[in-house]
């Protein structure tokens, strides 16, 4: 079969798929990508993530509300989610956190329903998928006093070495992106080989943030390779090892079914 990845963190849903989805499926495949998880990001990405994991053996998904999508959401429609989390294939929270960069949206609004997500994920015992961005010291300190067990993901990971000690310090994962493979991202770069082998995993975060050599195109999951090398050569390992340990990590912390 060869050497197997898995894209723990895309969104298939998004509408720059929708003319030739299919065929990134099966670019995936032919790259070595067994399996995709669609991240979700609103009650309708959600519910879009779903369907697509229902309609297609390779594909997984999560459901969540992204901090930038906080201030839209209507509390009355958490049940959505809570529907959603009772499905097969939906095998994770989140995408939530807190994102103070772009700040689009309210700080409180996003700190209380990143709370209402990590106690959803603890409860429901599923992985909780985190986006942090410029707010870190606030994303710990939720995490700490919240809890989320030993299943949080700090997705797209762009810190330095602080910060990925400090995430470790909280048991989490942590997913690199195309970003690794950006030459300016110099702490990120350092602080990857600080990443145990237990706690790490690769994404494209596509349609985002495609890697170098794609970088400034659409990404898409067969990439993903593009970063496992980068992340490999960065630790000193094979590309081999990486894929594998990557791989097991992410059908671990989503509870995949494995061959």
């Amino acid at each position: 079969m060869g050497t197997q990845l898995i894209d723990s963190h895309a969104h298939l849903d998004f509408d720059s798929f929708d003319h030739d989805r299919p065929a990134v499926l099966e670019r995936a495949q032919a790259a070595g990508v067994s399996t995709v998880i669609s991240i979700g990001t609103t009650i309708e990405s959600s519910t879009h993530a779903a369907a697509l994991a229902n309609q297609h053996s390779m594909v997984f998904s999560t459901a969540g509300i992204h901090p930038h999508q906080v201030d839209a959401f209507v509390d009355e429609d958490w049940h959505h989610l809570e529907t959603l989390w009772a499905s097969p294939k939906v095998v994770g929270v989140g995408e939530t956190g807190l994102d103070y960069f772009y700040d689009v949206s309210c700080r409180t609004r996003q700190k209380a329903l990143f709370k209402k997500h990590l106690k959803a994920a603890e409860r429901l015992d599923y992985p909780c998928i985190i986006h942090v961005r410029d707010a870190f010291d606030d994303a710990f300190s939720l995490i700490e006093n919240v809890g989320v067990g030993q299943r949080g993901i700090i997705h797209c990971f762009t810190g330095g070495k602080d910060e990925c000690q400090r995430a470790l310090d909280l048991g989490l994962y942590i997913s690199l992106s195309g970003i690794v493979t950006f030459k300016n991202a110099r702490g990120l770069r350092e602080s990857v080989s600080m990443i145990p082998d237990d706690r790490i995993l690769v994404e494209t975060d596509a349609p985002f943030l495609a890697p170098v050599p794609h970088r400034g195109k659409r990404n898409e999951p067969s990439f993903v390779e593009k970063t496992a090398r980068v992340v490999a050569e960065l630790r000193g390992q094979s590309f081999e090892d990486l894929a594998y340990i990557t791989t097991r990590n992410t059908e671990r912390v989503f509870s995949l079914p494995t061959d």
